[in-house]
């Protein structure tokens, strides 16, 4: 059965280019979300084995997203998305619970090493 994952970006053009790598390798797209609060609220709706998750978006930014996540289900995998120089960000992501990071611009490898090695 293909894992499931939740896409959560404030970009549809970065959502469309992580559901574009991950369809094509046999993962199962079950929701995007456009900001934070949605993310928790996809969450709960579709249960995924994986989210992607954007750190910078209007509403309620993807750190704070993961925590509400990690209250939800402290077993949740999620990888944070950043674009470079967010490096502070990113270590905030990974104490709050955060399996990995990605980098835009996306490299298919590295989002599917990311992916692959928090799933298993």
């Amino acid at each position: 059965m293909a894992h499931k994952i939740l896409i959560v970006d404030d970009a549809a053009f970065m959502r469309m280019m992580i559901k574009d790598i991950l369809s094509k390798n046999g993962y199962e797209i079950v929701g995007e979300a456009a900001d934070g609060a949605q993310a928790v609220d996809k969450y709960k709706e579709t249960v995924p084995d994986l989210v992607t998750m954007d750190i910078t978006m209007p509403e309620m930014d993807g750190i704070t997203a993961l925590k509400e996540i990690k209250k939800l289900n402290p077993n949740a995998k999620v990888i944070m998305c950043s674009a470079m120089g967010q490096q502070a960000m990113v270590i905030d992501a990974i104490q709050a619970g955060a399996k990995d990071f990605i980098v835009k611009p996306f490299q298919a490898d590295r989002v599917l090493e990311a992916i692959s090695k928090a799933l298993n």
